[in-house]
């Protein structure tokens, strides 16, 4: 049992929850919590190391699956758990896993198809909070344009409850993004803050991806040029805008609504 952390594999453990760069480079993220480690193997994302508490992981049927699908397991004292885990003393594991870096074409959506395009998204809790909307409107994508933000950041992973790794995710580039939409023959919807139409007078039966710009500045000229469609939402009081993640909800659930009439 690990109890020290100085352990060599505790220290990488670490850097990579810390390091976006090394994530980036290694190819490799950290996932904590039962429920989070569940759905990314459900989804197809492989483990690299798996480190266990047992004194604190009690549901010993999960741990067993979770030994299965690992080829290295390590168990960690209580109290070195308690010091690397965001949560404290809960649920008793850590996991190291591979990246899964689809590509636009890795993905096959649906029909009508619902796709999330955001643009330079900045803050890791918005896009967890977006994920799930997104897992829970059925969208078939979420394409993260010239992110400002890791993918596999742990708050993003925490903040998304998993759903990161139940719908597919990707970061790429305005373009190459655009150049996808256009290939699938679905329209782009823009929300901005100058629009004239209302979101609920754009007609989302059709296959649709919705562009959601960045916190502090909003979408970028590029895709206001290239929307099918720009449209805003209704604001009633002194701002002129929400929340990026509550936004995308209001939309994704518009879209639903219409589509199941």
């Amino acid at each position: 049992m690990i109890s020290s952390s100085n352990n060599p594999k505790i220290k990488q453990l670490r850097l990579l929850m810390e390091k976006s760069r090394l994530r980036r480079e290694t190819g490799l993220f950290v996932i904590e919590g039962i429920r989070e480690l569940e759905i990314a193997l459900k989804s197809g994302f492989r483990i690299n190391e798996l480190y266990l508490s047992p004194d604190i992981l009690r549901d010993k049927e999960k741990e067993a699956w979770f030994r299965e699908q690992s080829r290295m397991a390590e168990e960690l004292d209580s109290c070195l758990y308690g010091k690397l885990a965001y949560r404290g003393t809960t649920e008793g594991v850590l996991a190291v896993m591979y990246g899964n870096n689809i590509k636009p074409a890795d993905v096959h959506l649906q029909d009508p198809a619902l796709v999330i395009v955001l643009e330079s998204v900045e803050k890791p809790g918005n896009l967890g909070a977006i994920l799930r909307t997104a897992d829970a409107s059925g969208t078939g994508a979420v394409l993260i344009c010239d992110p400002l933000t890791d993918i596999y950041n742990p708050n993003t992973i925490r903040a998304s409850l998993g759903c990161i790794f139940s719908v597919p995710t990707l970061a790429c580039t305005s373009e190459d993004a655009y150049l996808w939409l256009s290939r699938q023959g679905i329209q782009v919807v823009a929300a901005t803050c100058q629009a004239t139409t209302w979101y609920n007078e754009c007609d989302y039966r059709k296959p649709t991806a919705l562009v959601m710009g960045s916190e502090s500045n909003g979408l970028s000229a590029f895709w206001r040029e290239k929307a099918s469609h720009e449209i805003k939402i209704p604001m009633k009081g002194i701002i002129d805008s929400l929340n990026v993640s509550a936004a995308t909800a209001i939309l994704c659930f518009e879209a639903l609504r219409q589509r199941n009439g």
